[in-house]
């Protein structure tokens, strides 16, 4: 965006008889691309834009279109014009850079190389060490804060304990920041944000669920694919490796990679008596009450599947995860993640937002009346 404001291609545009400000066209952006190596091809370039958009970090002035088109059409970046959506989320992710870049341009900075059992770790600090400086440094009023401030940069991704095992704490336990703002991304890179699940056209395709390491207190359920017939795979529930193997973290593990069960042949039919649309669930009068809430994923994810589409529905919840603990229940239509309005996607899409989000989800439901 910084580049296109310096060379000119984001600027005030007049069309029928009005001016649009800090905008581009659409096609000279994709050239741009091609030109300055940021695609290597017209095909690519129309993708990554598509993908800017659907995380609503483009769109068209008017917003007359979805979609990104190749043609002589004016778009906008949303920071551009005050629409980005500045979620709780975002605002994390945010103060977390900010503080990165403070912490690696001072000297005698806290973030150095240290070793524990015998590993190496990049840009470490400790957790009393990160408390003293956030204070002394202004950013927060007292140490309680700061604990609070550390616990949602943990929460979110930002920073993790060195081997995974603990939370955030005003101690001497070692953490590390594990993403490196630093490193320059390539928009090429959202394209290989594919999910580690095959995904069908269909939206409302059948599913399974299995319990995974049935054993005492272990209630950790996952989507598996099923037969022939049955090609979808949607997990809204975190797994990994490590959880696989038995190991009872109950923070961050490893970038999620989704693992799948040995196939299991069942096609449970939907949860919903009968099929709900967005008009009925949003008519002036209907029996729904919205209610927001607030998920912390633990070692596994979160513990629930979604299915169906426009609107998406829960169809099972885990009575020992995370999500049922929160009031999550069958039934409850999905009105929005982490701020997205998602009544009109399809749960592909979503199990998608959630699965490449926070650990900590909010979600807005809505709920029949009894």
């Amino acid at each position: 965006r910084l580049r296109l404001h310096d060379g000119k291609l984001i600027k005030d545009r007049r069309f029928h008889l009005r001016t649009y400000p800090n905008c581009f066209v659409a096609k000279e952006l994709t050239d741009w691309l091609i030109g300055h190596k940021e695609a290597p091809d017209r095909e690519s370039a129309i993708r990554l834009l598509q993908k800017l958009m659907d995380h609503y970090i483009i769109h068209h002035v008017c917003d007359e279109h979805s979609d990104y088109k190749d043609a002589k059409l004016l778009y906008r970046f949303r920071k551009d014009d005050g629409t980005f959506p500045l979620s709780k989320d975002v605002k994390v992710f945010m103060r977390g850079q900010s503080l990165y870049e403070k912490l690696v341009s001072v000297e005698e900075s806290i973030l150095k190389v240290r070793e524990e059992n015998s590993v190496k770790y990049q840009r470490t600090f400790l957790g009393s060490e990160m408390i003293d400086w956030l204070v002394q440094e202004g950013e927060v009023e007292n140490r309680q804060e700061a604990v609070e401030l550390g616990r949602a940069l943990l929460e979110h991704g930002i920073i993790q304990h060195v081997s995974n095992r603990h939370h955030f704490f005003d101690s001497d336990i070692l953490y590390h920041f594990w993403i490196n703002f630093r490193r320059r991304r390539r928009l090429t890179e959202l394209l290989n944000e594919n999910s580690s699940r095959a995904l069908s056209e269909s939206p409302d395709s059948p599913f399974c669920l299995r319990k995974l390491n049935p054993e005492p207190g272990n209630t950790s359920f996952l989507s598996v694919q099923t037969n022939k017939e049955i090609k979808v795979v949607s997990a809204v529930r975190r797994s990994s490796i490590t959880s696989l193997s038995g190991n009872s973290n109950a923070y961050f593990s490893a970038p999620p990679t989704l693992v799948f069960p040995p196939v299991a042949e069942c096609n449970p039919k939907s949860v919903l008596k009968r099929p709900v649309t967005n008009e009925e669930l949003l008519s002036p009068g209907a029996p729904y009450v919205k209610k927001t809430l607030t998920i912390v994923g633990d070692a596994v994810g979160w513990g629930f599947v979604v299915r169906g589409g426009r609107p998406c529905h829960i169809q099972a919840v885990d009575p020992g995860g995370p999500a049922a603990a929160a009031g999550m229940k069958v039934c409850q239509f999905v009105f929005s993640v982490n701020g997205v309005y998602v009544l009109h996607l399809d749960y592909q899409t979503i199990s998608s937002l959630i699965m490449t989000g926070p650990r900590t989800l909010v979600m807005e439901v809505m709920e029949a009346i009894e």
